[in-house]
């Protein structure tokens, strides 16, 4: 940013957060004289949701947001007007309009006005004579696809599309000295972002630029619009109006006022129609938006055809002997952390005499945004098991809302999401890319409104992933599961099935800190308050309550053990010995990359967390060969949903289960049999 508005007179797009280009304003003040205008895709002025409202032979239906300003449809009884987009950051957004630059804004006013019709629809499904063309139809066809209910029409607008087409329309016309706009109409008006609310200047923790300091941050004024309390989640209760499905809070509401505190903008406000009246598209930026998709001269150079020739999204699958001895069915269930991909490839390059891995279920709820499942696909792809199946799970504790997690934000977030997440998408460039990646939530067999182009590649769940491997085992067999991070599959798992516990034959934990005499500590750095939970427990108590009391058989690897298997230099030093293999290179790619993280940003101070998990995997499969010690104790976790205490673990006597407990091991044989295995060509 610094590099290109310093190099001379520059329009900036905004269409997400503001925070990159605030903090770019508020550092180099000087700089601002070379931006020319910013175009603004975010909030709502006098905008009316559509959304909200029932539509046409929709019943039953009950409108929740119908007729406010903003789309917050995850916050419709705590804030009914502001926009996703100034919603994230409304204080960056505060600094961006009052900044004194030139703005036009495309608010939902005009973003609302645009809706993909089916007209759009199919006239782009005919003109797709480009990549760029290939792609975005694709795209837009997954979402039409894939859409929850069989409004897609009615509810899919084009938000940054269109501000990217008013942007063009504006500067070309501005150039040529029209001063107008070929898509939409503007509008000049007096607007404000909200960034806290009435009563100003009450300190109720909730503001982090006033609250606890005695010099309010950047300058502001005490009893400022800046100082009120501001919205703390999508469920803030000073924002609920008793006996209303309406909330107060106007945080990150674009606001049209006639105070001092307005800047003067350029609001688009409604989508221009198309004037061929002999067109089958309705507004005037389809027919230009087409066009430009499907312009040869501007078209991308990159076509994966003639680039790899080779490529064949085939499934591999392994060519097991028949009558081949095989070893204990085993499903792992992991949240995706940079450890759990250590595990899995680890289980996966055990002898299959010794593990049949059957299946994995993973979580979204945990360190890693549920799509992370593409790179789970992936590492199966690699190792030629594109048969094993994979369950999508909740992305929510147990008992919380269904738009909610009641510990969602202990995980450690980038600016982009979940800054593990965020690590993980990068390596993942390095893997071979699963056609599996492609699969779509829905389809008609379950309830969708249509099927996607490829309905038999539908992302199964969790659950579903579990009843079809035990319809399939032999009467006598028995499962074992592992989990590596928090238990709400597994609980779902035995809340939902009857005999689940009696097909469970051993469920290897790794979670926990069992609070003890040595009054060591837990690792929820996040939560100061909460000194002795681990992460995997708190982040759904009530589950790990469900399943560590119960009468299962099951072996906890708890943080203490964790903590031994924790060596950067150790894990490296074993695997620079070994062979190099696909396996090895990218685990010690993946453990250089986390060291290197840990050493030098201290977001990432938490990384050596994730070696520790890889010891459940590797107990599992080893058994005594890492001379184990194991002790048996009777446990307890605390479940009572207040963030100072869930998920701490106690001794409790009173309690007839025990769990057996992995205490200690050979920390030199651990480190070596990882590193081996990995180096194996098998």
């Amino acid at each position: 940013m610094i590099d290109t508005i310093s190099a001379g007179p520059t329009t900036v797009i905004l269409t997400g957060s503001h925070t990159n280009f605030a903090i770019f304003l508020m550092t180099h003040p000087h700089l601002k004289t070379n931006v020319e205008h910013i175009y603004i895709m975010g909030g709502g002025v006098r905008s009316k949701n559509p959304t909200g409202c029932c539509p046409k032979n929709a019943t039953p239906c009950t409108p929740q947001q119908c007729g406010d300003h903003g789309n917050l449809f995850t916050s419709y009884s705590t804030n009914p007007n502001a926009e996703f987009n100034i919603f994230e950051d409304p204080f960056s957004a505060y600094q961006v309009f009052h900044s004194g630059i030139p703005i036009t804004l495309v608010p939902l006013d005009a973003t609302n006005t645009i809706p993909i019709n089916e007209e759009f629809f199919n006239e782009f499904q005919r003109h797709q004579s480009t990549s760029e063309a290939q792609y975005c139809f694709r795209a837009l066809k997954m979402a039409r696809d894939t859409w929850f209910n069989d409004q897609f029409y009615t509810s899919y607008f084009m938000w940054d599309s269109f501000t990217s087409g008013v942007a063009i329309s504006s500067m070309r016309n501005d150039k040529n000295g029209k001063f107008g706009n070929d898509f939409a109409q503007l509008e000049y008006m007096n607007v404000t972002v909200i960034t806290s609310n009435k009563p100003y200047a009450m300190h109720d923790g909730s503001n982090p630029l006033f609250d606890g300091r005695t010099t309010p941050k950047f300058g502001l004024q005490k009893s400022g619009v800046h100082s009120g309390h501001v919205q703390t989640g999508i469920t803030d209760s000073f924002c609920l109006v008793k006996g209303s499905n309406k909330g107060r809070c106007e945080d990150g509401y674009t606001k049209e006022v006639s105070s001092p505190e307005a800047a003067y903008i350029r609001v688009a406000t409604k989508a221009k129609p198309n004037m061929d009246k002999y067109s089958p598209l309705n507004r005037e930026f389809f027919k230009s938006f087409l066009e430009a998709l499907n312009l040869r001269e501007n078209s991308g150079r990159f076509n994966i055809k003639t680039q790899f020739p080779l490529k064949r999204e085939a499934l591999y699958n392994p060519d097991f002997i028949k009558n081949q001895k095989v070893g204990r069915p085993v499903i792992i269930d992991m949240d995706m952390s940079p450890g759990d991909f250590v595990s899995l490839i680890y289980l996966l390059k055990a002898p299959i005499e010794v593990i049949d891995l059957k299946g994995i279920l993973v979580s979204g709820n945990g360190w890693a945004h549920v799509a992370s499942i593409d790179i789970v696909y992936d590492i199966l792809h690699m190792m030629g098991r594109d048969d094993i199946p994979v369950g999508r799970g909740n992305t929510t504790a147990l008992g919380t809302p269904t738009l909610g997690c009641n510990y969602a934000s202990i995980i450690p977030q980038g600016s982009g999401g979940f800054i593990d997440s965020d690590t993980l998408y990068g390596l993942a460039r390095s893997l071979p890319r699963s056609p599996r990646r492609y699969t779509a939530e829905n389809s008609v067999k379950h309830g969708a409104p249509r099927s996607t182009d490829y309905p038999e590649l539908r992302q199964p769940l969790a659950f579903e992933v579990w009843q079809s491997i035990k319809e399939q085992l032999d009467q006598s067999e028995k499962i074992t599961i592992l989990t590596s991070g928090p238990l709400t599959n597994l609980a779902n798992i035995v809340l939902s099935d009857r005999n689940a516990s009696s097909v469970i034959e051993e469920a290897f934990v790794v979670g926990g800190h069992i609070r003890d005499e040595n009054d060591s500590k837990g690792n929820v750095f996040t939560v100061p308050s909460n000194r002795y939970a681990e992460f995997n427990m708190l982040l759904d108590p009530l589950a790990a309550k469900t399943i560590l009391e119960s009468s299962l058989d099951i072996t906890l690897i708890p943080l203490v053990s964790q903590r031994k298997a924790a060596s950067f230099q150790s894990i490296l030093k074993a695997l620079k010995h070994v062979d190099h293999t696909p396996e090895s290179s990218f685990v010690h790619h993946l453990m250089l990359l986390l060291h290197d993280l840990q050493q030098k940003h201290q977001l990432y101070n938490h990384m050596d967390m994730f070696l520790g998990e890889v010891l459940g995997a590797v107990y599992l499969v080893e058994g005594l060969n890492i001379k184990p010690s194991l002790q048996p104790k009777p446990i307890s976790i605390v479940a009572n949903s207040t963030i100072s205490t869930d998920g701490q673990i106690v001794v409790n006597k009173e309690n007839t289960n025990s769990v057996k407990v992995l205490v200690d091991f050979s920390r030199v044989e651990y480190y070596n049999r990882v590193a081996n295995s990995l180096g194996k060509m098998e």
